[in-house]
């Protein structure tokens, strides 16, 4: 009869785990459909919301409302940080895909400038805004989420599901944005054909909603509220105060990997088809197949990252940001679908290294009560800051100097400076069997990586 029970333990532990990824991953797949069809048919919405005579302010336009949501984003951090710190995490999801899916429907219905003038590209701002707040709360909680739920030397692997779920939604936006642009003619993309694939997110907004609601709380923060912990009266306050050193940290190596991941995804597919030699098909099938690749391994990287260390993963996609980015811009020089596909694979390793181990240490360095204000803050401002201006900067040093490999002169300026960080500041959390509970500042410093909040009867142990 024990190990029957202990069966049915492990069943109920599987099935709650399941759920807790699903929940957690479904929102970062939506936000990141968003994302990825914006970056993949900004060169076709530019004519609709700016001015068609001079293509390049066109694109530069299009692709400064996408910045803007990044700018955007921190806010949503703080707002949606103060509620998943004070009423919980899975407030914070059923709330934020709400928001995302709304939003991004929005897109698809815009008017145009044809039809509305200056008001088109005021309006297309205002939607990019609202969306960088509701997406400034989504990862930040939903990646809390998932660590919370994960167990002792699993937090990687949980964060490569985080991750798998943000390239799954470019993924999916990547596809969508080939088959319309197989399907339809470039006059009929243009004129409405862009549309279509943004109309999608309510509906699977709904869906996820409907799989969340059924999502239990963590309960690393279960424990801490049964332990009589009182949540802070300002998140945003004490996470400034108690936790700027790790977000000042983090934020110096996150930047590498913001500009390293959005100049794939929402910059260089558009360079294949206006400077690379490719039709579009060609140049987003070849975007989808190196994203399907990577996905699966993201996995791989969070098991790896949970053996052998977070610091030699960063480190060694530090250093092959430097050598492999511009191997990878002369490949795609080649102006054939092998050439493309070959440059993004090589382009891939460094993501593989960074992204994954990345999002689990941010979690792992800072305490339960803040765990959510501070993930968002530490995503977010760097974030803004890099990613949203990826594709604007990159556009902006292409025109200026002629060449690609300004672009990853840019990036290589950055993964030195991360390398730096990493080596001289990084302190190793893969092997810590807990997550800290209350700010390390209050602990003994031979306690400060392994104290957790005492749990109440029948909580689980944090971790």
């Amino acid at each position: 009869m024990a190990s029957v029970g202990i069966a049915q333990s492990r069943q109920k532990a599987g099935r709650t785990s399941a759920r807790a990824v699903v929940a957690g991953c479904v929102g970062n797949i939506i936000e990141h459909i968003d994302l990825g069809l914006y970056g993949y048919l900004a060169p076709v919405m530019a004519g609709t919301f700016f001015p068609g005579h001079d293509h390049t302010a066109a694109l530069l336009g299009t692709y400064g409302a996408f910045a803007l949501g990044y700018v955007a984003q921190p806010v949503g951090g703080i707002l949606f940080g103060r509620m998943g710190d004070r009423l919980g995490r899975r407030a914070v999801l059923l709330t934020t895909i709400i928001l995302v899916g709304v939003l991004t429907t929005c897109i698809g219905i815009l008017p145009g400038y044809a039809q509305v003038g200056i008001a088109a590209p005021a309006l297309l701002m205002l939607v990019r805004l609202l969306q960088g707040v509701a997406h400034g709360g989504e990862y930040g909680g939903a990646l809390t989420y998932l660590v919370e739920h994960a167990g002792p030397r699993r937090r990687g692997l949980y964060s490569g599901y985080a991750s798998m779920g943000v390239f799954g939604g470019l993924l999916v936006g990547a596809g969508m944005s080939a088959l319309v642009s197989a399907v339809l003619t470039d006059e009929q993309m243009h004129a409405w054909g862009w549309r279509l694939p943004f109309l999608t997110a309510l509906p699977l907004a709904a869906v996820g909603l409907f799989l969340r609601t059924g999502a239990d709380e963590t309960p690393a923060f279960l424990a801490s509220r049964e332990a009589g912990e009182a949540p802070p009266a300002s998140p945003i306050r004490e996470t400034l105060r108690t936790q700027w050193r790790p977000l000042l940290l983090f934020s110096a190596c996150a930047m590498t990997n913001a500009v390293l991941s959005f100049v794939w995804v929402a910059y260089l597919p558009g360079w294949l088809e206006s400077d690379g030699g490719l039709s579009s098909t060609a140049a987003f099938a070849s975007h989808t197949v190196a994203l399907a690749v990577l996905i699966p391994l993201l996995a791989v990287a969070g098991i790896l990252s949970d053996r052998i260390g977070r610091r030699p993963l960063l480190l060694a996609g530090c250093a092959s940001t430097i050598v492999l980015v511009p191997l990878s811009f002369w490949v795609a020089h080649g102006g054939t679908f092998g050439a493309a596909l070959g440059a993004q694979l090589i382009y891939l390793v460094p993501e593989f290294c960074i992204a994954v181990p990345l999002a689990a240490w941010l979690p792992e360095m800072v305490p339960t009560r803040l765990r959510v204000t501070a993930t968002a803050l530490g995503f977010n401002v760097p974030f803004a800051l890099f990613s949203g201006t990826a594709p604007l900067v990159a556009t902006a040093l292409v025109d200026w100097s002629g060449t690609l490999y300004a672009v990853s002169a840019y990036i290589g300026v950055l993964a030195a400076i991360s390398f730096v960080v990493v080596l001289c500041g990084l302190r190793e959390t893969a092997q810590d069997d807990t997550l800290p509970a209350v700010p390390p500042e209050s602990l003994p410093d031979t306690a400060t990586a392994r104290t957790t909040t005492a749990p109440a009867p029948r909580v689980p142990q944090e971790g």
